[in-house]
């Protein structure tokens, strides 16, 4: 199918929150199904490798492709910008800077920095991004 759809649970503001994420790896042979699949979404976590290069450069493709929905309508929900493989910052090709500007251009929530392997930051990251969805619905 091209997604891999998890389950998350999150305390914010003493309010129990379920996350349904849904993960498209950023495979691009799934790239069509990112507007399909991004439709009704509350929220979204756009990745790219702190060790690739590239993978900044193709991530205003990436995030026009989902705040383009099927039919056509630009959506406007909170998207933050996520470095990841921190645990290999030796190998860095994307400085802190050239993310915090693409992320400012772009005009999107944030930006952080994780390692998935080590899990460092993770929950800050679906923290972050519930806490920005919350408000948009104005639930807090």
């Amino acid at each position: 199918m091209g997604v891999d759809i998890s389950i998350k649970k999150v305390v914010i503001e003493n309010i129990k929150v379920t996350l349904q994420i849904w993960d498209l790896a950023g495979d691009e042979r799934f790239r069509f199904l990112l507007p399909i699949y991004g439709r009704g979404a509350s929220g979204g976590i756009f990745m790219y490798d702190i060790t690739r290069a590239s993978s900044l450069n193709n991530f205003g493709n990436w995030l026009n492709l989902f705040k383009q929905d099927v039919s056509g309508n630009e959506t406007d929900i909170p998207i933050i910008m996520v470095g990841n493989k921190l645990d290999l910052l030796n190998m860095r090709t994307v400085s802190i800077e050239d993310a915090i500007k693409s992320s400012r251009y772009r005009n999107i929530l944030g930006f952080i920095e994780c390692s998935a392997k080590t899990g460092e930051n993770v929950s800050l990251i679906f923290n972050a991004l519930t806490l920005a969805i919350m408000k948009k619905a104005s639930f807090i």
